[in-house]
Order: structure tokens, then sequence, then C-alpha cells
């Protein structure tokens, strides 16, 4: 039987991207469910009812642009997303977030997630314990917050100005976006309405150019990346 993972796409312009294709090289079938769809961006709080965690061996919650602890957000989907993440990691069912995603774990399992001190935009390097999960070298950032580790959570990654990864139990939690590509950054760019990357100061073209320049390189990181993550974390291996 083949093994399955959900991508959570808490926001509608946040997909699984080069993840998704990681995944299924790795013999995984791939589904998606919409948290927060198109429709629902100017006003992303209220109920949702997510998919039964229990048909996946896999679930990765994906980023989004809004703070995990807006407590409209946290008092609707966020607080059902987040227990839905314990009740999957009590049935011993693997976790990796990204970005949202994993500042979602973090505060699911006891950290905290506040406003850092800089927002992290662009390629950024990160520094890394454990190359044989988290290979080291610039990985992709977009983000303004940054957690704080969960009671028993280990950190094995970092930049200057924020904790990178952490694994807890079978869960593997990312600040960092390894699943952007040329075409998903575009849809970000076109997003960045509240001149982000200028705040930070770059331009898109400069950004742009750079993921064009390590895009040989960033897949075969995130290639290893999810390797790292089945065989070391989640406890995976690939079918023969």
């Amino acid at each position: 039987m083949a093994r399955k993972v959900l991508f959570l796409l808490n926001e509608y312009i946040a997909t699984q991207a080069l993840l998704g294709d990681a995944f299924a090289e790795q013999g995984f079938d791939v589904d998606t469910f919409a948290v927060v769809p198109a429709a629902k961006a100017g006003n992303p709080a209220g109920p949702v009812d997510f998919p039964d965690p229990a048909g996946y061996d896999v679930i990765v919650p994906l980023g989004a642009t809004w703070p995990v602890y807006d407590q409209a957000l946290r008092d609707t989907w966020v607080g059902t997303e987040m227990q839905m993440m314990r009740d999957a990691a009590d049935a011993g069912i693997a976790l990796l977030g990204v970005c949202f995603g994993g500042q979602l774990l973090a505060q699911a399992f006891g950290g905290t997630v506040a406003r850092g001190p800089r927002p992290e935009i662009g390629w950024c390097d990160v520094a890394t314990d454990r190359p044989d999960i988290v290979p080291g070298g610039p990985w992709f950032q977009w983000h303004f917050d940054r957690w704080t580790l969960p009671p028993g959570a280990t950190e094995i990654a970092r930049s200057p100005h924020a904790s990178q990864a952490f694994v807890l139990g079978r869960a593997l939690a990312l600040q960092f976006h390894p699943e952007v590509n040329a075409d998903l950054l575009n849809i970000w760019l076109a997003a960045d309405q509240h001149g982000d990357v200028a705040g930070v100061g770059l331009t898109h073209e400069d950004i742009l150019a750079r993921t064009t320049a390590l895009a040989d390189d960033a897949a075969t990181r995130i290639r290893g990346l999810v390797h790292g993550f089945l065989t070391r974390v989640a406890g995976h291996s690939r079918p023969s």
C-alpha cells in the first residue's frame, strides 16, 4: 500500500511546490487540503472541518501570512489545527511544519511564537547540527515571527536571527521554506503589497535571480531534507 502525505494549505498561495515533488519521488501519494481558500483570504478566521489525520502517514502544515498567535485565528481554525497536530502525534503520525506550519507545531506543543527582532526575507544561510536531516546552506525565508522551543524539543538548525529547525518526537519544524521555486515565488512577489522585500533592502528581481541561480542546488538539498526527515525523524524507509 502506498504511503500518503497530506499538505495543509493554510493560505491558498502557500502550496507544496517542490516538497510535493520530493515526497512523490519517495513513493508517497500526495493529498492537499485548503484550510483558508482564496475566497476567505480577506477574513481568514472561522471554523474549519479538517480531514481525519488517521488516513495519513505524514502531515505537513504549510505557510501563511498571518501570525499563529492571532487570537481570532487561535479561537477558530488555528486552535483546531493545533489539536489535530497533537492528535496526529499521539497516533504516531509524522509531522513536518514549514514556516507558519513550523511555528504552529511550536505553539501546539508548548513553545511560544512572537514577533522577532527583524524579518528574514530572501535566501539566508542556515547553520545545521544535523546535515543528515537539514542540509546546510542558503534556504529561502519570508517571516517576521520566531518560536521558542517546546519542552523536549531539540534545535538542530539556526540563523543569527531565529531558530530554524527543531525535532520533537516524530515531528520536524522548519522556519524556512524549502518548497520555494521560481513559479511559487512569483505568486508571492505579486502579493507583496506591503513592500516586505523592499523593506529588507532587496528587489523582486534580486530574489528571483538568486532563486534561479540556486534552483539546482536547492532541488538537491530538498531531496536530502525529505529523505532525512523520513528516515531520521519519521522512521520511514522507502519500500523496495
